[in-house]
């Protein structure tokens, strides 16, 4: 554990995000064995991703996002930088949303969101939709190995690191296998689904390199980057993982699929934090 510590935390914080995205390409390759997935299966996959992105943003970002307020000398004001940074968040990915074209899951090209375009296929639409939704995962397991810098490199920092990046890595494969196997059915080669399914998440180790990056530099931002990504990530929950898992009548196996993936998430955390 001392190596670890010891290590450039920018580089723990690129392996990790290549963990993340390595689960992505696993999940993709499901691909491979399957032509179609049952839409329940989905709803459950999409459930589970939502339950362990919002324990994520509370005990991995927000949390420690107040406590290192307090450090600084927030004092009864150390809500303020989780507030903000929690909101910029989620305006920034709206802000996102609502600039670069995408397609939903389950979705036809007619509904596609963001600047309209003709240019795009269906499957370059959806690659960017789970893309841009990517992002914020990377950037929360940068700033969380960023933190090690202010944490003093202490055990139970790297640890719950860690376990931020193995919950968001476990909750990529449903994820990869969610964005290939609708392309898949839309009629291209399953070397073409997997590699669009794969290469959503290339923007993880980016993420997370950035973000390491940015909080070792100005470390003072630290709070309001661990509740920037937190207000990112729910957005990304709120707007399209719970509503797509809501609405084709699997609503209860779905909601225990978001209760499962928290539990899970809450575990590895309290854990291993």
């Amino acid at each position: 554990m001392e190596w670890l510590i010891s290590q450039n935390i920018i580089l723990l914080a690129f392996l990790a995000g290549l963990f993340t995205w390595g689960c992505t390409i696993i999940g993709s390759a499901i691909v491979f064995f399957f032509k179609n997935i049952s839409r329940k299966l989905l709803d459950i996959m999409m459930g589970f991703a939502a339950g362990v992105m919002i324990a994520a943003s509370f005990w991995s970002l927000l949390a420690p996002s107040i406590s290192y307020a307090k450090e600084a000398s927030y004092g009864n004001w150390s809500w303020i930088p989780a507030a903000v940074g929690f909101l910029i968040g989620g305006f920034s990915l709206r802000l996102i949303d609502a600039i670069v074209p995408h397609l939903h899951l389950g979705k036809d090209i007619k509904d596609a969101e963001g600047v309209p375009t003709k240019k795009l296929s269906k499957t370059a639409l959806l690659f960017l939709a789970i893309t841009i939704h990517n992002f914020p995962e990377g950037l929360a397991v940068g700033v969380t190995f960023g933190a090690l810098a202010a944490d003093g490199a202490s055990k139970a920092a790297l640890l719950g690191a860690i376990g931020l990046a193995v919950g968001i890595g476990i909750q990529n494969f449903p994820e990869g296998a969610a964005l290939s196997i609708p392309i898949r059915a839309d009629g291209k080669s399953r070397l073409s689904a997997f590699y669009w399914g794969s290469m959503s998440a290339i923007v993880e180790p980016i993420g997370a390199v950035l973000g390491a990056a940015l909080v070792m530099v100005m470390m003072p931002i630290l709070p309001y980057a661990l509740s920037f990504a937190a207000g990112a990530m729910i957005f990304v929950v709120v707007e399209e993982l719970i509503p797509e898992s809501q609405t084709n009548g699997n609503t209860d196996v779905a909601t225990l699929g978001l209760m499962l993936g928290f539990v899970l998430m809450m575990v590895l955390d309290v854990a291993l934090g």
